[in-house]
């Protein structure tokens, strides 16, 4: 049985519209009391021919995405939405999309609240080392064309973290846990879109390295002994940039560099002579 949500509690569409000051993202918006996905809602918007900018929410999904096919918990009172994005990049440039998404959840949430946000490559947004957001971006490729990109987003906002199952308790944190009240989620979601749709626009004007200056700022985990997992190996070295494709550049233990586009990174805590492994669920 799906958990209920009081309607004095929903997201008002009016209040998220009075906040937004973009020409196209929310512009065009869609609420749901439930949906199973909002990014598999998103795309079949855009098969169908639904316009650049259209949002997406649902105060509760029932098999929201991670990365890798995991689940996603989206409990209510949540922020949980897509956009769709039309941008006119090669498909390759599409993971600049996901460290675009980390850096405005990262700010925004800073600039609202005063809370110490950082990034965890790829795409967590951290709260003293406990996550807090996430985002997910999917496409549709024809040929060496990118159709659409869907801009997944998910934020612990206004629950408790006993909503999380134990396994999670530990690694994650919500908006809610960490002020000791609940937020206004309309105008967390509206400040969010205004600042996508700013950082949108120098990625479309070929100005990615505004994004990663700031990308990299946040990114704590920089100048650490980390340790990536992927489905076919596992590589530790000291992670010392990520590049203009979104890549993870690590310097291995014989100085050598090595690219990694894909995978879970754990950051490696040194005490005494063990290592403490330090993740959190993508």
């Amino acid at each position: 049985m799906s958990e209920a949500v009081p309607k004095r509690a929903r997201i008002q569409p009016s209040k998220v519209r009075e906040n937004l000051r973009t020409r196209i993202l929310g512009q065009a918006g869609l609420y749901f009391r439930q949906l199973t996905s909002t990014n598999d809602i998103a795309k079949d918007l855009a098969v169908s021919g639904a316009g650049e900018g259209t949002l997406v929410a649902a105060e509760t999904q029932t098999a929201g995405k991670g990365r890798f096919k995991r689940r996603w918990m989206s409990p209510a009172n949540g922020l949980w939405f897509s956009v769709i994005l039309k941008p006119v990049v090669q498909p390759k440039h599409a993971p600049k999309i996901t460290l675009l998404a980390s850096v405005v959840i990262a700010k925004t949430i800073k600039r609202l609240y005063g809370l110490n946000t950082e990034i965890k490559w790829p795409n967590d947004v951290l709260i003293e080392g406990k996550k807090v957001a996430g985002v997910l971006t999917e496409g549709q490729i024809s040929g060496k064309t990118l159709d659409f990109a869907i801009l997944g987003i998910g934020i612990n906002a206004n629950f408790s973290l006993e909503a999380f199952p134990t396994h999670l308790m530990e690694a994650a944190t919500t908006l809610k846990e960490e002020l000791g009240r609940e937020t206004e989620r309309e105008t967390l979601l509206s400040e969010v879109l205004n600042e996508i749709e700013s950082y949108y626009e120098s990625l479309q004007q070929g100005r990615f390295e505004i994004i990663l200056d700031d990308w990299r700022r946040l990114a704590g985990f920089l100048g650490s002994h980390v340790k990536v997992r992927s489905d076919k190996e596992k590589i530790e070295g000291w992670a010392v940039d990520v590049d203009e494709d979104g890549a993870l550049v690590l310097r291995l233990r014989d100085s050598t560099l090595r690219r990694i586009t894909s995978g879970d990174l754990v950051k490696i805590v040194r005490r005494g002579n063990r290592n403490t492994l330090m993740s959190n669920q993508a």
